[in-house]
C-alpha cells in the first residue's frame, strides 16, 4: 500500500490535551493523515477544530454515530481506516465498538473502558472481527523501556524478585483545578471517571509498565486507596503489595496530591543476580545494577543498545527524546501492522510492540481489583477476571 493510512478522531476538541498530542503523535512519521472527526460533543466546537485542521466541512461530523457510518459509506479509496478515541473514560467503549462493528481498525487512550464488563466486550469484538486496537500506554514507547523489557526477558538478571513502581503526580492538592480545568474536572467525577480515580488515571499506567518491562502478570494485591481532598468523589492517592506470577513481589503506588511533583514515573526491578532502575523524567538512561561492582548508565542511541531499542530511538544520543517520540512508536507500530494487513504480508515481530487490547484488559482488571481490595476487609483478593 503506498499511501498514508487516514485517520478519523472522536474527542480532542477545543480544551483538549491529549487530541493535540495523539495527533502531533500520529502525523510524526508520515505514516498517518486526519481526515475527519467528531471533535466535541458541541457541533460549533468540531467545526472550529477541523477546521483548523483543514478538513472539509463534509468530514466534520456532529456525532460519533454519523461520522462511522457515514465513513463506512464511502469509496475504499477515500474513507478512514481507523478512529482515533481521545475522549474521557465514560465515552471511550461505544465509539470503539461501532468502529469495529463496522470494519475499522481503533486507537483508544487508556484506561480502556469505564466498565470491566466493556472490556471483555471490546476484547470480544476485536477477536470476532480481527481488527486490530492499539492503546496508547505511552510509556511502554520509550527506547530504554524497551531496552530493559529485553535485558529482563533474557535473563541478564535471572529470575524476578521485586519490583518498585511508582507515579507521584502533585497537581490534584487541592481544588483549585476542579472548577475551571477541562482535565481536572472529569478525572474527579466517577460518572466520567470510572470507579477509580487516580489509579484510573496514573496508576494504570504503573501497572502497565511493570508488567510489560517484567513479562510478568499480576495474581493478586493488597490495596489501600485515600482521599486525601476533602468532598473528592474518588480517591487521589493511593498504594498496593502485588504478587507476581512466579514469585516475585511488587510495591505500586500513585497519588496527585505529592505536592511539587510532576510526572515522576520510575521503576526498579532487582533479580537474583541483577537489577535496573528507569525514571520518566530522564527517560533517556537506564541505570543496570550489579552486586559487587559499579551500576552501568545505558544510554539511548548508542551502538551498544539492543535492536529493538535503537528501532525505537530517533536522534542522535545526547538528543533529548521523549513523552511524543514514544506515543509516536505506538502509532507508527499500529499503522505499520495495518498496513501489512491491507497488503496481506506478515508484519516484523517489531511492528506488533505496541499494547493492545489485552493490555487494557489487564488494565481494567487492575482497576476493578484495586478498588475491591481497598474497600473489602479480606486482605488479599486474586486478580478479577469478570
Amino acid at each position: 500500500m503506498k499511501r498514508k493510512l487516514r485517520m478519523g478522531m472522536v474527542g480532542g476538541g477545543p480544551g483538549s490535551f491529549i487530541g493535540a498530542v495523539h495527533r502531533i503523535a500520529a502525523g510524526l512519521d508520515g505514516q498517518i493523515e486526519p481526515v475527519c472527526g467528531c471533535f466535541s460533543s458541541s457541533y460549533e466546537k468540531s467545526l472550529e477544530t477541523g477546521r483548523k485542521l483543514y478538513l472539509p466541512d463534509e468530514r466534520i461530523y456532529k456525532t460519533y454515530r454519523e461520522m462511522i457510518e457515514q465513513e463506512a459509506l464511502l469509496p475504499e479509496g477515500e474513507r478512514m481506516d481507523f478512529i482515533s478515541v481521545v475522549t474521557p473514560n465514560h465515552a471511550h467503549f461505544e465509539p470503539v465498538f461501532e468502529a469495529l462493528r463496522h470494519g475499522f481498525h481503533a486507537v483508544l487512550d487508556k484506561p480502556m473502558t469505564f466498565t470491566l464488563e466493556e472490556a471483555w466486550k471490546l476484547k470480544e469484538k476485536v477477536e470476532q472481527t480481527g481488527l486490530i486496537l492499539a492503546l496508547t500506554y505511552t510509556y511502554t514507547g520509550y527506547p530504554m523501556v524497551k531496552e530493559a523489557r529485553l535485558r529482563v526477558a533474557r535473563g541478564d538478571f535471572g529470575k524476578i524478585r521485586r519490583i518498585y513502581v511508582e507515579y507521584p503526580q502533585g497537581w490534584l492538592a487541592d481544588t483549585v483545578l476542579e472548577a475551571d480545568n477541562k482535565q481536572a474536572g472529569w478525572r474527579t467525577d466517577p460518572a466520567r471517571s470510572g470507579i477509580a480515580g487516580c489509579m484510573g488515571d496514573i496508576g494504570t499506567h504503573a501497572f502497565n509498565l511493570a508488567e510489560y518491562i517484567t513479562g510478568l502478570k499480576t495474581v493478586e494485591l493488597c490495596s489501600e486507596l485515600n482521599t486525601f481532598v476533602p468532598g473528592r468523589l474518588l480517591e487521589d492517592d493511593g498504594a498496593a503489595l502485588l504478587r507476581y506470577e512466579g514469585g516475585a513481589r511488587g510495591l505500586l503506588s500513585a497519588s496527585q496530591i505529592a505536592v511539587g511533583e510532576e510526572n515522576n514515573l520510575s521503576i526498579r526491578v532487582y533479580g537474583e543476580k541483577g537489577g535496573l532502575e528507569w525514571h520518566q523524567q530522564e527517560p533517556n538512561t537506564l541505570i543496570v545494577k550489579w552486586n559487587h561492582q559499579p551500576d552501568e548508565t545505558v544510554r539511548t542511541s548508542n551502538g551498544y543498545v539492543s535492536a529493538i531499542a535503537g528501532y525505537n530511538s530517533r536522534t542522535p544520543g545526547g538528543h533529548p527524546e521523549g513523552y511524543i517520540e514514544a506515543f509516536a512508536n505506538i502509532y507508527r507500530n499500529f499503522a505499520l501492522t495495518v498496513q501489512c494487513r491491507l497488503e496481506g504480508v506478515q508484519p516484523k515481530a517489531e511492528h506488533l510492540d505496541f499494547p493492545s487490547v489485552n493490555e487494557g484488559l489487564r488494565g481494567m482488571q487492575f482497576i476493578r481489583t484495586v478498588v475491591a481490595s481497598s474497600n473489602s476487609s479480606e486482605k488479599w483478593l486474586q486478580m478479577i477476571e469478570r
